[in-house]
């Protein structure tokens, strides 16, 4: 074992990698031992500062020593270089390049190189993301200017749909804001509450420790709904369910800074 060198992904943290399997020990094979070290062999992309950290955490939990390029000259790029680029295009020779993967800038210096290997410029097409790419006969190379469908797509159990920013809006707010319902039973003659107002949440307080809170807004609550339906003949529901919801809304901000998403519910009986 002490002469067993092993190669394994996820030096930047990749949840998935090998080496986040091995500290946290759900790698089918392989286990850490003291005697074991790791190297990490590359610096740490800005951004992955936490999930690499905590991936040696979880390798140093086990009494693996580890080293970084912090310590030892073992950065290793995931990323060619130029020289590796000519070297490539000295063995291929391609007649057509379309370079890829990278910032645009990075994709017209990679077309220069193709430039200087003997590639003709006309036969060089630079994409972005959707590009539809074209060679007609072996002969010419031309990017439409239509684009494929490149929108953001989201998996949800066994349905594919279009990633809504509305969707992913409420979804944020119900999770760091949570959600209270708001359920007001009036009676349609008179147009005035016919009990007190139920109000449900969840993520937002707790209802048994801010029974204050929760008489307050239920004040707003009669409030709001005996207004919009002074007249309950001519009253408009709809516009009663939004004020309602922005009243509400709006007593909760100013009581706790926080804003869940209110569902306004109003019931005639």
């Amino acid at each position: 074992p002490e002469k067993m060198i092993i190669l394994a992904t996820g030096a930047q943290g990749d949840e998935f990698a090998s080496l986040a399997r091995i500290g946290n020990k759900t790698h089918k094979y392989i286990r850490l031992q003291q005697t074991d070290t790791v190297v990490l062999s590359s610096s740490v992309i800005p951004g992955n500062e936490r999930a690499v950290q905590k991936l040696k955490d979880n390798l140093s939990r086990q009494g693996a020593h580890i080293i970084t390029y912090h310590a030892s000259d073992v950065h290793a790029s995931g990323h060619g270089n130029r020289e590796e680029a000519v070297w490539i295009h000295k063995q291929i020779k391609p007649k057509f390049f379309i370079p890829v993967h990278g910032y645009h800038y990075m994709l017209r210096v990679h077309a220069d190189v193709a430039v200087e290997m003997g590639v003709a410029p006309e036969n060089i097409c630079i994409p972005d993301n959707s590009s539809i790419i074209e060679i007609k006969n072996g002969e010419k190379i031309s990017k439409h200017a239509m684009k494929a469908p490149s929108e953001l797509r989201v998996v949800e159990g066994t349905t594919v749909s279009e990633l809504s920013d509305v969707l992913m809006r409420d979804r944020k707010a119900l999770g760091q804001e949570g959600f209270c319902v708001v359920v007001a039973t009036i009676d349609r003659r008179t147009g005035k509450l016919h009990k007190s107002p139920d109000i449900i949440s969840r993520g937002f307080v707790y209802l048994r420790d801010n029974k204050e809170l929760m008489d307050q807004t239920r004040l707003i609550i009669r409030k709001s709904v005996e207004t919009s339906l002074r007249n309950p003949r001519a009253a408009d529901l709809d516009a009663a369910r939004e004020d309602l919801a922005d009243s509400v809304s709006q007593f909760l901000l100013q009581r706790t800074m926080k804003r869940p998403i209110v569902i306004p519910v109003i019931v005639s009986i």
